[in-house]
């Protein structure tokens, strides 16, 4: 007699274990579930399988062959589309010429099938359905038979209101050929649902016998790994590979093991595994073949599948592990946790319950991760990058995650404080925004939403009324599907590390303030924010020294919200702007538009309208890129030295900052000055709160942002753009004369890939090694010596360090550059060798 092994199976609920293997592959007690199927049907004499498969059929094929190796016969028939279980077997119903018997491969059970098929046969039974008592028959078909075992009634996956029996339908079945001309060929048709009850109203006969012995539908990950515990149990009559040892245990060959007193049965260690001394292998684990533990790791109640890696100090409690996965030092997956295929966790990291990692993806070290990591490559311990939080719409930024995020953030402020937001136009931004709203109302945080503004629109109100902190959505430049959702606090400075370290705690932890209903937070929409912005800003400028100089100059606002506020000041001034790119509320060409593109349009227009100057906005409003009058584009280090220079010849006096990694041109440029510079670290929270000090006039780095504190101690381009009209107004010189007469910087900036586990190691050799040298330590290592300076510096955000140098001329810095990369290059290729 012939057997029919159904191997279609997708298996989404057993995600991520399914994400790139058919459900009837996955792995009990270290072998796929359907070759324990396979040896069942043997071991009662059925020699010829035919097997269907639908999802990814190779990797059943290349395992099983024509099943030699197994001792049967193996032919498949491929769905080309789906067919539903009857019309899966009724696709290779040219083969099945006798009564044949029907089973699942992705269903563990230990049946007797010869008594099955002698009932069938007693019966004259053209349908023979395979019946078990569960105690929860939601999930399946529940099946009535009479006292001689006829079947009177079928029904799939009942409410409890419906359920009248607790005995199912197993899915497996012994039929007569015949049955399969009712199966239709041009449509998926189903055993249960269609077939069964068209056969039952036809009058054949069809009959249920209740089977004793194991079954387990392998339906979803807790069924799963139930089943393997089971098998270790020795509830299901299987064929665990190995030799059987006290406790159940059971051992395969070449398994490395100091001490038998390390495992605690039941549990599998499969063939070439290695438990290093000090590892312990807990009740309920199994290891399939090439498993690795190395010292004082454990597992407990877990099912690990091939080659894994677990390092030192690692626990994997109640969880599924893939094939191929890399656990790092100390890390710990709990109760519930399931990793796909070639997933690396890094030294330390947390998975929280019930998280699910996808394959191929790599949790980075130190991460807590309370979510599940599907779509993205990587998530990193660190909500914060580059002072903000960003990521793809609904990939990376979910409105669970922002949602999440926004109640840490007002769970971080006290009771009973305000926030302001704002954001850009595109629809992608708004539900961000809206999603921030949310969560900060469910602390109990007001919200007075500016909508679609600048965001110097916002940390103006921060800095002028009682606001604690502000955030702005925006879209980034380089692509418009990533968004960026950036923090402020008052005065308007970026927000601090202090603070984006207390968010992602509350965020990682899951500590997290919830408000009564009654005390639930507000919105509300403030009105003549632009006007206030407005005003302020000319209240701190030179308004009839812009007037006098009747300027005429093109503004390109890169489709930023900036064009809905700046003609409110640059019209009092009496300045005639040639404006263009202004805010765009929808279309295609705003989001297409590249910085690139729209300084070479600007270059054009300024000597096409005779424009004193030109700038050109980028979209958040922030940083200016300045145009001469001739239309050439003056490059950012130039500019922030030409800013610097009108401020040195205005008399003004006061503190500069800038960051460590700016050229020390600033410094040659206010020698005997009034001006003093100070320096920072290099990051944008450090600058702006820097400038936000008494006494500082200008801050500012190469990029285009520059900072006005006597106004607001924040990149705003609105700001900048004035401030230079009242710096250039008593100069008569065009601007391209200026800027021909300022020195010309030397500095050199290299990136070279660096581990991030390597990053500490890198520093610390580098200090020993420079030590005696003159160094700098406010941020990263500085090295000066009487041809200039280098730098080294660490991306915070990337597996990346920066050097920067900067000497006398070019070669100089070439040199300096090029000393202190190689360098760092002998450092890692150390660590390489050791590590290898």
């Amino acid at each position: 007699m012939k057997a029919v092994v159904m191997a279609g199976g997708e298996g989404t609920r057993l995600r991520p274990l399914t994400s790139n293997q058919p459900k009837p592959m996955v792995p009990i007690v270290g072998k796929p579930c359907m070759e324990h199927i396979i040896e069942l049907l043997r071991g009662y004499g059925f020699d010829d399988v035919i097997v269907t498969v639908a999802f990814l059929p190779q990797a059943i094929r290349s395992y099983f062959g024509d099943g030699e190796s197994l001792g049967v016969n193996i032919e498949y028939s491929v769905e080309e589309s789906p067919l539903g279980t009857a019309g899966s077997v009724g696709l290779a119903g040219d083969k099945l010429d006798e009564t044949f018997l029907v089973i699942s491969g992705d269903a563990l059970c230990d049946f007797d099938l010869g008594g099955l098929v002698e009932f069938h046969k007693q019966k004259g039974a053209a349908v023979t359905v395979g019946l078990k008592s569960v105690e929860n028959p939601l999930e399946f078909g529940i099946v009535v038979t009479d006292e001689e075992g006829r079947i009177e009634r079928f029904l799939e996956k009942p409410s409890w209101g419906q359920v009248f029996s607790d005995t199912i339908n197993t899915g497996v079945y012994v039929l007569e050929p015949e049955v399969l001309e009712h199966v239709p060929t041009d449509r998926p048709y189903d055993f249960s649902k269609e077939l069964f009850p068209l056969l039952l109203e036809m009058g054949r006969p069809l009959y249920g016998m209740a089977m004793e012995g194991y079954w387990q539908d392998i339906g979803n990950l807790d069924q799963y790994r139930q089943a393997n515990f089971d098998a270790l149990d020795e509830q299901v009559s299987l064929n665990v590979p190995g030799i059987r040892l006290r406790g159940n245990v059971w051992l395969g060959e070449g398994v490395e093991l100091d001490d038998l007193d390390q495992v605690e049965g039941p549990a599998l260690i499969s063939n070439y595994c290695r438990v290093a001394p000090g590892a312990q292998v807990g009740p309920y684990s199994v290891l399939s073949a090439s498993v690795t533990l190395l010292e004082r790791a454990r597992t407990v109640r877990s099912v690990i599948d091939a080659s894994t890696h677990i390092g030192r100090g690692a626990l994997v409690e109640g969880a599924i592990v893939g094939r191929s996965c890399d656990i790092r030092a100390h890390a710990r997956l709990q109760e519930g946790v399931a990793l796909g295929d070639e997933v690396r966790v890094g030294e330390e990291s947390v998975l929280m319950p019930g998280v699910r990692v996808y394959p191929y993806k790599e949790v980075e070290s130190g991460s807590q991760i309370y979510e599940s990591l599907i779509w993205e490559s990587r998530t990193s311990s660190r909500l914060f990058e580059r002072d903000s939080v960003s990521g793809l719409v609904n990939v990376d930024l979910t409105p669970e995650m922002v949602t999440r995020l926004a109640v840490a953030l007002g769970t971080a402020l006290p009771r009973g404080a305000r926030v302001v937001a704002s954001r850009e136009a595109p629809a992608a931004c708004r539900m961000v925004e809206r999603a921030m709203i949310a969560g900060l109302n469910s602390t109990g945080i007001d919200v007075s939403d500016l909508r679609v503004l600048p965001s110097a629109v916002g940390r103006h109100l921060l800095k002028t009324h009682d606001y604690a902190a502000g955030f702005h959505v925006g879209s980034a430049a380089i692509d418009p599907e990533i968004v960026a959702i950036r923090f402020f606090e008052e005065p308007g400075i970026q927000l601090s590390t202090a603070m984006q370290k207390e968010i992602e705690k509350h965020f990682s932890r899951g500590e997290l303030r919830r408000a009564a209903g009654e005390a639930v937070g507000d919105v509300d929409y403030p009105v003549r924010a632009r006007e206030s912005y407005a005003e302020d800003l000319l209240e701190t400028l030179d308004k009839e020294a812009i007037r006098s100089r009747g300027y005429r100059i093109v503004v390109d606002y890169g489709y930023s919200a900036a064009s809905l506020v700046l003609p409110l000041v640059l019209g009092t001034l009496d300045v005639e702007a040639v404006a263009a790119h202004a805010f765009a509320s929808t279309g295609s060409k705003a989001s297409a538009a590249n910085l690139r593109g729209l300084i070479g349009q600007t270059k054009k227009l300024v000597s096409a309208v005779g424009a004193d100057f030109g700038v050109v906005f980028d979209r958040a409003g922030e940083r200016l890129y300045l145009i001469d009058e001739s239309g050439h584009e003056i490059p950012v280090e130039q500019a922030l030295l030409l800013y610097l220079r009108l401020i040195g010849s205005n008399g003004r006096r006061g503190k500069l900052a800038f960051p460590v990694t700016v050229t020390s041109q600033v410094d040659q440029i206010v020698k005997g000055s009034g001006l003093q510079v100070i320096r920072t670290p290099a990051s944008l929270s450090e600058l702006t709160k820097a400038a936000a000090q008494e006494g500082v006039i200008f801050a500012g780095a190469i990029g285009g942002g520059y900072v006005f504190p006597d106004f607001l101690p924040a990149y705003d381009a609105m700001a900048s753009l004035c401030k230079l009209l009242e710096l250039l107004a008593p100069v008569e010189q065009p601007l391209s004369s200026i800027v021909a007469e300022l020195p010309a910087s030397t500095l050199v900036h290299r990136q070279l890939p660096c581990p991030w586990s390597q990053k500490g190691t890198v520093m610390r050799v580098l200090s020993e090694r420079l030590k005696g040298r003159d160094l700098d330590l406010l941020d990263g290592i500085k090295v000066n010596d009487r041809r200039g300076w280098a730098q080294v510096l660490p991306d915070p955000d990337e597996p990346l360090v920066h050097i920067y140098a900067e000497g006398r001329d070019e070669l100089a810095s070439n040199e300096l550059e090029s000393e202190l990369r190689h360098l760092v290059e002998e450092v890692l290729q150390d660590e390489a060798e050791i590590s290898s």
